[in-house]
């Protein structure tokens, strides 16, 4: 009985530490929180007039929200960057967005 209940804690235990976070590795629900945060932020992004939403991707890991893609200018690109800032929820915003140039 003692190793039954010995195996039990342990598998208990390993399923516990499974969910936990780490630096590198979200727990799950951080994970949860995080994919909640960027279909936050992709809203928010689509409903204004100022930023193009679809041409911005948006990825989040524990709170620190990730801003890529190509927009027009570099006004767009700090809108986007304040948009992103708004979302309650959001720790940090990492604007990788290019400004495209144009050809001359």
């Amino acid at each position: 009985m003692k190793i039954k209940t010995a195996l039990t804690a342990l598998a208990a235990t390993m399923a516990l530490a499974a969910c936990a976070g780490s630096p590198t590795q979200e727990s799950t629900g951080e994970y949860v929180d995080d994919v909640a945060l960027t279909a936050k932020v992709k809203t928010e992004l689509l409903k204004s007039p100022d930023t193009s939403g679809t041409a911005i991707t948006i990825e989040t890991f524990k709170g620190t929200v990730q801003l890529s893609g190509f927009v027009d200018s570099a006004a767009e690109k700090a809108r986007a960057q304040e948009i992103a800032a708004a979302v309650a929820g959001v720790q940090a915003v990492d604007n990788k967005i290019t400004v495209k140039t144009s050809p001359n």
